[in-house]
C-alpha cells in the first residue's frame, strides 16, 4: 500500500465531494455532536471573548461557519461586522440562531463555497472550526488558506494560529479486539467457503488470501478511533509537523515527512502509535492574544477528535530505555484528496544490543 504521490480530482469531482463531504454539515445531528464538545467549545469561546480586544471594532470572516456560533462570539465580542460563509444548507440555520441571539446587524451569513464567495472587504481576522481527525483529515483547511490568501489584511489574525501534529508509542487494549475480530473475520470466510462448495457446488478457495488481505488492511491498517488513556503510553511522544497558519500552504499540508525518535518508558508490548493534535490560539505578531488558549486533543481529553490509534502487527516486545527511530510521512490519498494515508518506517535499538529486528515499514489509511 504505497502513499499516493499527489491529487488528481477527476471530473464531477466537485459534486462528489459535496455529496460525500459537506452534506453532512448540513443535518443538525452532526452539528449537536460538535456543539456538545465541550473542550471544542470552552477553547474556542475563550480564544474569542477572552480576548476581546482584538476583536472589538474589527471585521472577521468564519469560515466554514456552520451552526453560527463562532460568528456570534465574534459578534458578543465586539466585531464590527462578521461574514460567516457556510457550504450546506446549515447556514439557513445558523441565521435563524444569528436572528435570535440579537446579532443580526453585525453578522451576514453566506451560503455557499468559501472559494466562490465575493466579500465587500479585506478582514481583519478569520477564525475556523477546520480540525479533521489526525488534524488535516477532511483537507477542509484549503479553503481556508484560500480565504486568507485572499481576503485577509496583511497582519490580520488567523484564530487558531498554530497547529501541531504529535504520535507516541502505545501498548494500546485496541490491538488485542481488532486482532480477534480479524481472526473472527477469516474463521467465519472458512465457513463461508465451506458451504459454498458443500451447498453451492462453488469453489471459492480462490479468494481466501484476497478476504484475508483485505480483512487486515480494514481492521489492522486503518487507522482507528479511540479515547485513549495515558496508561496505554508508554513512550515519549514526538513531533511530526508544525504549522503557523499565518504563512502554511497547501503544498506543506498535502505532503510531509518527519524524522522521529522515542524512548521507551516501561517493559511493555508496543502494539500501535497513537497520534493527535493541538491547536493554539495566540492571535498574530501585529496583534498578539492577551489571553492564549491552547486546544488539545492528547490521550485523555475529552473531544469527539479523540486520537487516531495505528496498530503495529505482529507487535514489538520493548523495555525500558529501548529506542524507537524513523520516519513518519503523510500525504493525502490519491483518489480522495480529505482522505490521508499515513507510513512509518521505525527501527528498534537496545543498549548494549543494537538494532533488534529488521527494520519495518508500516502503512495505514485514514479514511
Amino acid at each position: 500500500m504505497p502513499p499516493p504521490s499527489g491529487i488528481e480530482l477527476q471530473p464531477g469531482a466537485q459534486g462528489l465531494d459535496f455529496a460525500n463531504y459537506f452534506v453532512s454539515y448540513g443535518y443538525l445531528y452532526h452539528q449537536k455532536d460538535m456543539l456538545q464538545d465541550r473542550g471544542r467549545m470552552t477553547a474556542y469561546r475563550n480564544a474569542i471573548l477572552q480576548n476581546a480586544s482584538c476583536f472589538e471594532g474589527k471585521v472577521v470572516l468564519d469560515v466554514g461557519a456552520g451552526s453560527g456560533v463562532l460568528s456570534i462570539w465574534a459578534a458578543m465580542a465586539g466585531a464590527k461586522r462578521v461574514y460567516a460563509v457556510e457550504a450546506t444548507s446549515m447556514a439557513q440555520h445558523a441565521r435563524r440562531l444569528v436572528q435570535q441571539n440579537g446579532v443580526q446587524d453585525v453578522v451576514v451569513v453566506l451560503e455557499g463555497y468559501m472559494e466562490a464567495q465575493e466579500l465587500p472587504e479585506k478582514v481583519d481576522l478569520i477564525v475556523s472550526e477546520w480540525m479533521g481527525y489526525f488534524l488535516l483529515r477532511e483537507a477542509m483547511y484549503d479553503s481556508v488558506l484560500a480565504a486568507r490568501d485572499k481576503w485577509l489584511k496583511p497582519g490580520g489574525a488567523m484564530y487558531p494560529s498554530h497547529a501541531f501534529l504529535r504520535m507516541a508509542p502505545l501498548c494500546s487494549a485496541l490491538y488485542g479486539s481488532r486482532l480477534a475480530e480479524f481472526d473472527e473475520e477469516v474463521s467465519q470466510w472458512g465457513e463461508f467457503s465451506s458451504w459454498m462448495l458443500d451447498g453451492n457446488g462453488i469453489n471459492v478457495n480462490g479468494l481466501t488470501g484476497f478476504f484475508a488481505r483485505e480483512q487486515q488492511e480494514y481492521l489492522l491498517q486503518s487507522a482507528q478511533w479511540c479515547q485513549l488513556r495515558q496508561s496505554e503510553v508508554i513512550g515519549d511522544e514526538f513531533s511530526v509537523s508544525e504549522f503557523d497558519l499565518h504563512t502554511t500552504t497547501t503544498k506543506e499540508l498535502a505532503s510531509f515527512s518527519t524524522s522521529f525518535r522515542s524512548v521507551i518508558s516501561e517493559d511493555a508490548l508496543l502494539n500501535a502509535f497513537g497520534g493527535w493534535f493541538d491547536t493554539d490560539f495566540n492571535g498574530s505578531a501585529a496583534e498578539p492574544a492577551p489571553k492564549p488558549v491552547t486546544l488539545t486533543t492528547a490521550p485523555e481529553s475529552a473531544t469527539h477528535w479523540a486520537q487516531q490509534v495505528f496498530l503495529v502487527h505482529p507487535p514489538l516486545l520493548v523495555e525500558v530505555g529501548d529506542t524507537l527511530e524513523g520516519i513518519v510521512k503523510v500525504a493525502r490519498q490519491k483518489l480522495n484528496h480529505r482522505l490521508l494515508w499515513v507510513q512509518l518506517t521505525l527501527t528498534h535499538s537496545r543498549a548494549g544490543v543494537g538494532q533488534v529486528g529488521p527494520e519495518r515499514t508500516l502503512n495505514f489509511r485514514i479514511d
